[in-house]
């Protein structure tokens, strides 16, 4: 099994494959990505998404705040960088200036594996509307906060990493065997805070005036190709059609909006 945590530039390939294989191929199923159309993609860590969009023939800006991260992206992608094909924001995504910091609008908008560690969700998911050119699309995938490991608690370095569903006991239940196993706490108090589900999203989304353009559920998550070597699996039909049951079984959900007309 591969540590997403230890080789940052081992992670930067796999999510540039992931992209390639997964993430662009199911975009392009409802909406053609053109040379030269701008993407943006929201918590870019170290820029593998980004990567593969630009190996498409786009023009990418990424936005994190985690300041490491864009160091290591500086290092990973010096040409592109170099040839004004791709640039990195550090700031607040509220703060920013859509001209000054982003020259302008884009087509495409990612957030891969950022919406649930987000605080205020519906106020996010509203607010990149100001971001989109006409006709753009926002791209989210996400573990819904249900599944076996939506709690992040792979992040633990005790036997608790290894215990689906443990996420789901009661909040003070949970922080006290956190604490116990001497594991971050906080840091993993916080995934627990900010997790979303499938039917909360789609709510928000609705409601901040989005259509659904295109969504996947996986029963295996792509990624697990390459952290576990497990193939990909698409989540069964009886499953994603029973509205909450299927948050537990489902381990990724890929979806595309666009603002209603």
């Amino acid at each position: 099994m591969f540590d997403f945590h230890k080789d940052r530039k081992k992670y930067f390939e796999i999510q540039v494959l992931n992209a390639e294989e997964y993430v662009i191929p199911f975009i392009e199923e409802k909406f053609q990505i053109k040379t030269g159309m701008r993407v943006l993609e929201i918590g870019c860590g170290e820029g593998g998404v980004l990567k593969a969009f630009i190996k498409k023939g786009c023009t990418g800006v990424g936005v994190e705040f985690d300041e490491p991260r864009i160091d290591n992206a500086k290092l990973f992608m010096p040409e592109e960088i170099a040839s004004g094909k791709i640039q990195f924001v550090t700031k607040d995504i509220y703060k920013v200036d859509i001209n000054k910091d982003f020259n302008g609008l884009f087509d495409i908008i990612v957030l891969k594996d950022v919406i649930e560690h987000i605080h205020n969700q519906a106020r996010l998911i509203g607010w990149m509307k100001k971001f989109l050119n006409p006709g753009g699309i926002i791209f989210f995938g996400f573990p819904p906060w249900y599944m076996p490991f939506g709690g992040h608690q792979q992040m633990c370095h005790s036997k608790l990493g290894k215990l689906p569903y443990i996420h789901l006991l009661p909040r003070g239940m949970y922080r006290w065997l956190l604490k116990k196993k001497k594991e971050p706490v906080e840091a993993l108090m916080e995934v627990r805070d900010t997790g979303i589900s499938i039917e909360r999203f789609e709510r928000i989304c609705k409601k901040e005036g989005y259509k659904m353009l295109h969504k996947r559920y996986y029963f295996l998550n792509p990624i697990y190709k390459w952290k576990f070597g497990w193939k990909p699996r698409r989540q069964s039909v009886v499953i994603k059609r029973i509205p909450f049951i299927r948050n537990f079984f489902t381990t990724c959900i890929y979806y595309c909006i666009q603002i209603e007309k």
